[in-house]
């Protein structure tokens, strides 16, 4: 095999994959009542928050209504004018700060764990009463500390990482979709239920009312038998 592929083949068997299935869990609670997901990163981690968003405003696989998320890079006017007028490392913090309310969710990405305007994103996350989690390449690294909890991948290669990250939003999409479908189930059916109650009883039509008029023949005795 392919030492690329190998290495990314052991890197997907040692991450914890059902702490980022519960995050989708928890991750679906926030957003069905009015949350929001903010998501930031740099470079190709920058790219991977925003699939992420784009999975939930959008849809991963199956119908739904939109969910609330915003990749902090994706609007380059207020990046570009933080960056100017605080420096790089406020880019993602001031966003934060503006966008994020208490109980919302920040995902940070970052293969080293050392992005300082990652790492600043999780501090104002939690001045803000945000919850924060971080993907990551191989702990211990600043981020997993800033963070209420965190996902390392345990990879030295930055593209093998990339590539679990990848594979890891899509299991958080599946894990907060499944979550969702779960949740609002029982709403739905109720009001289906409620629907085909309201519904009239159908009336007879011509054809059964002259069938209900119609007499009954005589019931045979036992002892009128055939005759041959």
């Amino acid at each position: 095999m392919n030492d690329h592929l190998r290495s990314l083949r052991e890197a997907l068997a040692r991450v914890d994959v059902a702490r980022v299935e519960a995050w989708g869990v928890q991750l679906c609670e926030v957003l069905r009542h009015g949350g929001r997901l903010l998501a930031c990163g740099n470079g190709g981690s920058a790219a991977e928050a925003q699939h992420l968003t784009a999975e939930l405003v959008g849809r991963f696989e199956d119908e739904r209504r939109p969910l609330s998320a915003i990749a902090l890079h994706a609007d380059t006017s207020s990046l570009t004018a933080i960056t100017n007028d605080y420096g790089a490392g406020d880019a993602y913090a001031r966003q934060v700060r503006a966008h994020g309310r208490p109980g919302d969710v920040l995902i940070c990405l970052s293969t080293s764990g050392t992005s300082r305007n990652v790492v600043a994103a999780a501090a104002a996350a939690r001045e803000t009463g945000m919850v924060s989690w971080a993907l990551t390449g191989p702990e211990p690294n600043p981020l997993a500390t800033a963070c209420d909890a965190a996902v390392a991948v345990p990879a030295a290669r930055t593209a093998t990482v990339q590539e679990v990250h990848l594979a890891l939003v899509h299991v958080l999409c599946g894990a907060l979709d499944a979550a969702l479908r779960r949740a609002e189930r029982p709403a739905a059916q109720r009001a289906r239920d409620s629907a085909l109650a309201a519904q009239p009883a159908p009336t007879p039509g011509p054809r059964t009312a002259a069938a209900r008029e119609r007499p009954h023949p005589p019931a045979r005795r036992p002892d009128q038998g055939v005759r041959s």
